[in-house]
């Protein structure tokens, strides 16, 4: 079954229940697509002209409503990392996979009040929304910064041997520390010229310590080899060291700082742990809230159009379908067209004649069906 569902609706007169039905059976024979009667329940009217201020907002709140539930999914990919093959487990509607929510959808009226007049249940929804995307952008604005502040020092530790810190490499041992008068240098020596290092480095400069070279690191490149030699010689050494292709790392070894910057790798990795549970929860509740709004406001543009396009007194029926492949949504189109031509033949015949424009209407012809039509879309992760 495709991902997708057309939520349309039809006058509910005995001429167009018949023409229903025959596109159930025309589709079902052809194995088009799978149809149920999607309930909407009757709402207070109001005015025709607040009507058609409602449908232009429920437009708006319609795309706003879908973006934010896509970026609610990619969040959860996102804060999911390793375990991505059990993202959908966390992208549920009421505890049940999102298709079978839709295809079972039911009117909420604890929450959206059908007896309240069409502007306070959009209002709700709208402000419930709101303050969604509001809180979603301050927890991941908070667990963003974490995760990169870790990458920063996750990529120190992963570079080459020129460019990584070296605080999880060397060892307080290695190092002649709180001497007037030595220090210890640290160089990188490129695998081939290692025989070399040993051969010349006591003799790069005056003052080195004999014997005092040690191979402490390595990497698929070279190594990083310890020298220990007396502190007024340094420049020149590192002068010498370079004409011979040994670079020597601006390091000096710092206990503080070097205890600090491990500290602070087990602090972040710690924090990013205790803030992974509860923002996952709070993603998997919340993208659930959103969700079953958006279906909400699905209901209501069907609810909202079907009276401004059928009239006065509500009488329609929605229909959702499934269509069964990609491949077979052109097909179906043509039949829901030869059924409900009828309700406007002009549109029905600039279906078919995309040059032929339709009096008075802004909407681009492919928008535009001789019934109420809307699109919902379930692959979120595309």
């Amino acid at each position: 079954m495709s991902s997708e569902f057309w939520l349309i609706s039809a006058p509910g007169d005995k001429e167009n229940l018949q023409a229903l039905e025959r596109m159930n059976t025309v589709t079902s024979k052809s194995n088009l697509s799978h149809n149920t009667k999607f309930a909407i329940p009757d709402f207070k009217v109001g005015t025709l002209d607040s009507l058609v201020g409602l449908s232009d907002e429920l437009g708006k709140l319609d795309s706003f409503a879908e973006s934010l539930i896509k970026k609610m999914a990619q969040c959860v990919v996102e804060v999911m990392e390793d375990a991505k093959g059990r993202v959908h487990e966390n992208l549920l509607a009421n505890g049940v996979d999102l298709t079978s929510f839709v295809t079972r959808f039911e009117w909420d009226m604890a929450k959206y009040p059908a007896k309240q007049p069409l502007v306070v249940v959009v209002d709700t929804l709208e402000k419930q929304l709101a303050q969604i995307e509001t809180d979603l952008k301050t927890r991941t604005a908070a667990y963003n910064t974490l995760k990169g502040n870790l990458e920063n020092l996750e990529r120190k530790s992963s570079g080459n041997l020129l460019t990584r810190t070296l605080a999880d490499i060397v060892n307080k041992e290695d190092f002649v520390l709180d001497s007037e008068y030595l220090v210890t240098l640290v160089v990188i020596v490129q695998k081939p010229n290692y025989s070399q290092w040993q051969k010349t480095y006591e003799s790069l400069s005056d003052m080195v310590v004999p014997r005092s070279t040690k191979l402490i690191a390595e990497d698929n490149e070279g190594g990083l080899f310890t020298v220990t030699l007396f502190r007024r010689v340094i420049d020149d050494f590192k002068v010498k060291a370079r004409e011979k292709k040994f670079i020597v790392r601006e390091f000096f070894y710092d206990e503080k700082e070097i205890k600090t910057e491990r500290e602070e790798m087990t602090k972040l990795l710690s924090e990013k742990k205790q803030q992974y549970g509860p923002l996952l929860r709070w993603l998997k509740v919340n993208f659930s809230e959103s969700f079953i709004a958006w279906i909400h406001i699905k209901a209501l543009r069907v609810f909202v159009e079907s009276v401004l396009r059928y009239g006065l007194p509500v009488n329609f029926q929605a229909v959702l379908l499934q269509p069964h492949k990609k491949a077979t949504t052109k097909r179906l189109r043509e039949v829901l067209n030869s059924v409900f031509k009828h309700l406007d033949e002009v549109a029905a015949a600039s279906i078919l004649d995309a040059s032929v424009d339709i009096p008075g209407l802004q909407l681009n012809n492919q928008d535009y069906f001789p019934y109420v039509y809307f699109h919902i879309d379930l692959s979120l992760l595309d």
